[in-house]
């Protein structure tokens, strides 16, 4: 298992990563997150892009507890134990997996409210990796 992703492919879309954007089908107008060169509904090609609110629910999670991880995780386990991985309903529509943070596993539940944060990921190439981590809603 390993979440490496090429450095030109993260290049190439950091900027809908980082600012939460996603791509809305000008054919069926799903919300889809992150955006596809495909629409997964109707085929479509064309989307414009719509800011997210970061806002979701936890659907479902996994702890993985020491060494289960992807090799990219390894420094951050050693220093904070398990890694917390989840799914989550975002309230625009979109289902994303996603990384979870500042919570302890005993904490987590199904339906809890979360909003999405810009994290340091891992170090993959000499390069830090940033992306989105969902965190408890703090509104």
């Amino acid at each position: 298992m390993t979440s490496y992703i090429s450095l030109p492919m993260y290049a190439a879309n950091i900027d809908q990563r980082l600012r939460i954007i996603a791509g809305k089908c000008t054919n069926c107008s799903i919300i889809v997150y992150p955006q596809r060169l495909v629409c997964k509904c109707c085929g479509g090609k064309n989307f414009d892009l719509t800011p997210l609110s970061g806002l979701g629910e936890l659907y479902t999670f996994s702890v993985l507890h020491g060494g289960g991880a992807p090799s990219e995780f390894d420094y951050e386990q050693k220093m904070t134990g398990d890694v917390l991985c989840g799914i989550v309903d975002l309230f625009e529509g979109p289902r994303v997996m996603a990384r979870l943070a500042d919570i302890d596993s005993s904490q987590l539940k199904i339906g809890l409210k979360l909003e999405a944060v810009i994290r340091r990921l891992y170090d993959q190439e000499g390069i830090l990796r940033y992306g989105v981590k969902f965190v408890p809603e703090t509104l």
